[in-house]
């Protein structure tokens, strides 16, 4: 498969799927959870709270690690993983853009300061159990 074919596949999986596993480090050991993700091409945007243990483990050790894509269905069920690093975004204008009615549950509306986004930038992206291929990875 070309690195296009690849680079599409991969957007099609993130494109279709917006809940994902964020892993993240916490006194050196992974620390997971499920997250709503948004990308804009190769770039992540996740919602969250100020005042989250994530903050804290970003703000300690940028690196983190996305599975997105799996749907359970057995063999062949393609999925993506991304390594890279994350910082916080809280640009009004992002907020905005992504916000989505049923973020009400835990934000006022985008102006609410506790509202903002992890942004994380891939530093590798492999696409995964690809109908039974080795992992192949997208280069950036």
């Amino acid at each position: 498969m070309s690195q296009n074919q690849l680079k599409e596949q991969v957007l099609n999986i993130i494109g279709d799927h917006k809940i994902g596993v964020l892993s993240s480090v916490e006194d050196n050991k992974p620390h997971s959870r499920y997250m709503t993700f948004f990308n804009d091409e190769l770039t992540f945007y996740t919602p969250t709270s100020a005042s989250t243990e994530k903050i804290d483990e970003i703000e300690k050790n940028p690196n983190v690690h996305i599975l997105i894509g799996y749907e359970d269905k057995g063999f062949g069920d393609s999925y993506v993983e991304i390594s890279g690093t994350s910082k916080i975004n809280d640009s009004q204008e992002l907020k905005k853009k992504l916000w989505d009615t049923s973020f009400k549950n835990w934000f006022d509306g985008p102006e609410d300061p506790n509202y903002l986004f992890l942004q994380i930038k891939p530093e590798s992206i492999r696409l995964m159990n690809n109908n039974g291929e080795p992992p192949q990875e997208l280069q950036l």
